[in-house]
């Protein structure tokens, strides 16, 4: 693995450039919504891939200049895929020095025996993934878990929901668990998956494919990134504007009767209306 040092100038211009956006981004999600506060445990869930690589990264930065105190642990979980390189991690993370440690559960031949042949996987392996870290987190007082959902991750999931599902919901940036025993954070919300990629290139992470168990793609899934794509290439801005549309909710403006009561509106006849406001202004 290169270290940041190798690169040129121009390079380590652009990588400052990166580094600096990250630490922005992920400094305002944590703040907006106090995901970190003194005396934290986080557990930082470390698949393999760019973005777990990056949170971990930038929380350790955050971790010796954070005017709080709290703990880092990288989790990962080894769900015995064919062909996993099971010292990848180990050796990254002992590079790092950070607490770390490896669950290894066989939840690859459950869903495989479950799931049929040709059929998607990611559904139930992320159920069984999620439970097994919950778990985990339960039973080694973790007050908080982060995981490495970026903006565009939550974006493709509020289409994929309008578009598949018929809601409007998306992946929160910080979460209790519904056994209410866990709080998630995600603490890369409001960052770019592209600013990622740039960033894991420039580090040269040990990323770990993450199609070991042969599930093929989520083809949904894929047509959402691809629509985003072609929106960022032709109309930049776009997908700040969709984003910053999940933070300003007008319940009333939508039609969910469970969320605004609709059905017993009741007109106000001694209100003073706006043009009454006018005249009283004269």
């Amino acid at each position: 693995m290169s270290e940041v040092s190798d690169l040129t100038q121009k390079e380590r211009f652009e990588f400052n450039k990166v580094q600096k956006r990250l630490r922005h981004t992920v400094g305002d999600a944590i703040a907006d919504f106090n995901m970190i506060e003194n005396g934290d445990k986080i557990m930082v869930c470390l698949s393999g891939g760019k973005d777990s690589y990056t949170l971990l990264d930038v929380l350790l930065n955050l971790q010796k200049t954070a005017p709080v105190d709290f703990e880092l642990l990288a989790v990962n979980l080894d769900q015995k895929q064919p062909n996993f390189p099971e010292h990848v991690l180990p050796e990254y993370l002992e590079t790092l020095g950070v607490p770390y440690h490896i669950i290894e559960k066989d939840t690859y031949s459950v869903v495989k025996r479950v799931i049929p042949e040709g059929q998607t996987t990611c559904s139930l392996c992320s159920r069984l993934r999620r439970g097994t870290l919950y778990g985990y987190a339960e039973a080694n007082n973790v007050t908080k878990i982060a995981l490495g959902h970026h903006r565009d991750d939550i974006l493709e999931t509020f289409f994929l929901n309008i578009f598949y599902g018929g809601k409007l919901k998306a992946m929160p940036p910080k979460l209790l668990s519904d056994d209410k025993k866990n709080i998630i954070i995600r603490p890369l919300a409001y960052t770019r998956e592209k600013d990622i990629e740039r960033f894991a290139a420039f580090k040269n992470f040990p990323i770990i494919p993450c199609n070991l168990c042969g599930s093929q793609e989520n083809l949904q899934r894929k047509a959402m990134k691809e629509m985003m794509k072609t929106w960022d290439n032709q109309f930049p801005g776009r997908l700040e504007t969709i984003f910053t549309s999940l933070q300003n909710v007008a319940p009333s403006q939508l039609a969910d009767r469970n969320l605004f009561g609709f059905v017993n509106l009741l007109r106000e006849p001694t209100a003073v209306a706006d043009k009454d406001l006018d005249l009283l202004a004269l």
